[in-house]
């Protein structure tokens, strides 16, 4: 099992610390003392006010954000949680990535999806309704202008006729979120992982997602992706599965219980789980580092023995 954490902006209000490239690095240095192996951001360029106030979250640019924890760290792969690939020329993403990539040293993992708010589409100009279209889209430019000199590609709403692209990167995993299985089937043709998120039917509909409850939930979608990979003459073993356990809490919760939450996660390694993600507390800096250092003390460390 692997861990991975995205930076603490995830519920408001959170610490104006968390704005400034100090906090950043702080919270990437500790996240890699502690023993983690992934840390990202989420993706919103131009959320919705309504949105916002209704539960959403604030976000930093993940591509200018994860230059920072490139250049404070040495081992954390920076994993963005996740890209929503239609909101951009899939052109300028595979440049962002490859530069990301090469500038870290080949830490950099490329995690995307579709998206859901369609108000963030329309601030973007983009078509919501043509969305799936637009991300297989990008999935096959990034490929091409990656692997291919004189790459040429008629788009949607580009075209190009013969475009080269350096750096080439040497190996960029490649994770698609979302529940759908649509985005299992995406892994299993041109995927190195899948990342679901926990989804209550309540939220489910709002995210325009199948609800993720429990554990039956994810076994069984499980069981359709080891369908799918291996129906694409793939091995199961090749792919990651991103996921995470609010079994035993959180570890900036005074009443955390590591000893659960590790029994948890050994259950989800069981199912073909091999990265875990981990919810940090974004209230303060000095908070969300004592909940790194802990989880790293009480999880990490007796779970890599």
């Amino acid at each position: 099992m692997r861990f991975t954490m995205t930076y603490p902006m995830m519920a408001r209000p959170y610490a104006a610390e968390l704005l400034t490239g100090a906090g950043v690095g702080r919270l990437a240095r500790a996240a890699e003392d502690a023993g983690f192996d992934g840390f990202g951001f989420t993706d919103h360029p131009a959320p919705t006010h309504r949105w916002l106030q209704a539960g959403g979250h604030d976000a930093l640019d993940p591509f200018a954000a994860l230059s920072f924890v490139a250049a404070v760290t040495a081992n954390l792969r920076l994993i963005p949680n996740i890209v929503v690939l239609p909101y951009r020329n899939p052109f300028i993403v595979a440049k962002a990535c490859a530069t990301l990539d090469a500038l870290s040293g080949g830490r950099f993992t490329l995690a995307v999806g579709t998206g859901y708010l369609k108000g963030e589409y329309a601030a973007l100009g983009v078509d919501y309704e043509a969305r799936n279209e637009l991300f297989d889209e990008a999935i096959a430019v990034i490929k091409g202008v990656w692997a291919t000199d004189d790459f040429a590609f008629e788009g949607r709403s580009f075209s190009a006729r013969g475009q080269s692209a350096n750096p080439k990167p040497a190996h960029v995993p490649i994770w698609v979120g979302g529940n759908s299985r649509l985005s299992r089937r995406r892994v299993a043709a041109i995927g190195n992982g899948w990342a679901p998120f926990p989804a209550p039917r309540g939220m489910a509909a709002t995210t325009k997602t199948p609800a993720l409850e429990t554990v039956g939930d994810l076994q069984a979608m499980l069981d359709d992706l080891w369908y799918l990979v291996e129906a694409a003459g793939r091995d199961p073993r090749s792919i990651d599965v991103v996921f995470g356990s609010p079994v035993g809490g959180a570890p900036g919760d005074a009443g955390f219980d590591a000893t659960s939450q590790i029994a948890a996660l050994d259950d989800l390694v069981r199912r073909g789980v091999t990265w875990a993600t981990v919810t940090i507390p974004g209230d303060s800096i000095d908070h969300a580092v004592d909940a790194i250092g802990r989880y790293g003390d009480l999880v990490i460390g007796p779970m890599r023995g």
